[in-house]
């Protein structure tokens, strides 16, 4: 079954986090609390006063720049269309935001099977720490048995609260994030359209030992096609329907081993990420 979220029909919260300035954020979809393959999907909206320090994660995350530019130092900066691929266990930053930012962030577990913490759990572990400790600029600071001030990425230090182990960072493939313009991609006809009449697909990469796959369609009016099993996909421009519902811009969806066929009212651009099922363990 093929799940719709329409953007307008989801909340804009406030909500605490971890790094520094004002954040708002709307969430879409999550993934199996507990699982490898937990995930979060949601668009984050953040301004000028915040900040976030050099850090790395645990998890695969994939950026997609809507609004606003995001600065992310050594690394390069996201314009609006930009795409990101920040792999688990690679550094990056620190960012700031140019003004005010809007960022479709997917954050999900990667090729170690370390998982995702939810977000819900994330900020229980926050409040556990704030007992021993204080947070400030993406920071987690506590003082020793000794006396001495302990600095520590705050997601890890959350991450190790909570699961009470230390956490070692699986080395990545990549030296460092992977930043794309679709706009220099080609697009050729996508094998997964009906009769590939009206369906072209721009294919980004193929990434990590997960074989997470991210490429863009693009789809004319009036025309039928289907997202890829096991994906998620985000309407950048255009608008349809689904079972009878309508899909505008800014639509997320959700596909399983079974996804069903979507018709296009307008020209439809789309960002598509496939995930595989992971492969069972020997």
């Amino acid at each position: 079954m093929t799940t719709l979220i329409n953007l307008d029909d989801v909340p804009v919260l406030e909500r605490q986090h971890a790094r520094v300035g004002l954040f708002k954020s709307q969430s879409l979809l999550n993934g199996p609390e507990g699982s490898p393959d937990n995930f979060f999907l949601q668009l984050s909206h953040t301004f000028a006063d915040f900040e976030s320090p050099r850090h790395r994660h645990n998890f695969d995350q994939i950026r997609i720049q809507l609004k606003g530019v995001a600065d992310f130092a050594r690394d390069g900066v996201m314009r609006p269309g930009t795409i990101g691929y920040f792999p688990e266990g690679v550094f990056y930053g620190p960012q700031s935001i140019d003004g005010e930012s809007s960022t479709l962030v997917l954050q999900l577990g990667g090729a170690s099977g370390d998982g995702y913490i939810s977000e819900a759990r994330f900020q229980e572990g926050v409040q556990a720490l704030k007992s021993t400790g204080t947070f400030a600029k993406g920071v987690y600071s506590r003082v020793d048995a000794s006396g001495k001030k302990i600095n520590q990425d705050a997601y890890e230090a959350v991450w190790e609260s909570i699961h009470q182990t230390e956490l070692h960072y699986r080395k990545s493939e990549y030296p460092a994030p992977v930043f794309m313009d679709p706009q220099t991609f080609e697009a050729q006809i996508d094998p997964w359209a009906q009769q590939s009449m009206g369906v072209l697909r721009k294919s980004l990469g193929v990434f990590s030992q997960r074989k997470l796959a991210i490429g863009i369609l693009l789809v004319d009016s009036g025309s039928a096609f289907k997202l890829q099993p096991h994906s998620f996909g985000f309407v950048l421009k255009g608008d349809g329907e689904f079972q009878g519902r309508a899909f505008k811009q800014h639509a997320t969806f959700q596909s399983d081993d079974s996804p069903e066929s979507l018709q296009a009212h307008s020209s439809v651009e789309m960002i598509e990420i496939h995930l595989p099922p992971r492969a069972p363990t020997p």
